[in-house]
């Protein structure tokens, strides 16, 4: 899967990095398991847990031919959000 992301116009660097997540973090949240919802005109919403435990959300928009993502933004859940997604995650069938 081929992975961009919106760069922010002044330092041109990843959106990302501004909330203090990493690259690989959020590809470990694409590709991992976790909740993907329909967002905003036509974009996703994934969130999960990383490798090393914190739980993000990505805001994303899939390309047509199904092949990449387009990532806007991405930030840590905190407060009731996380809060909410851990009991979701705990009700769910195994």
């Amino acid at each position: 899967m081929e992975v961009r992301y919106f760069l922010d116009a002044e330092t041109g660097q990843p959106h990302i990095f501004g909330h203090g997540v990493t690259e690989a973090e959020v590809e470990q949240i694409l590709r991992g398991s976790g909740e993907d919802l329909p967002a905003a005109r036509g974009s996703r919403m994934k969130l999960g847990q990383t490798g090393t435990g914190r739980y993000l959300q990505v805001i994303y928009v899939p390309d047509e031919d199904g092949e990449g993502v387009f990532v806007i933004t991405a930030h840590e859940l905190q407060g009731k959000a996380k809060k909410a997604f851990r009991r979701r995650r705990r009700r769910r069938p195994r």
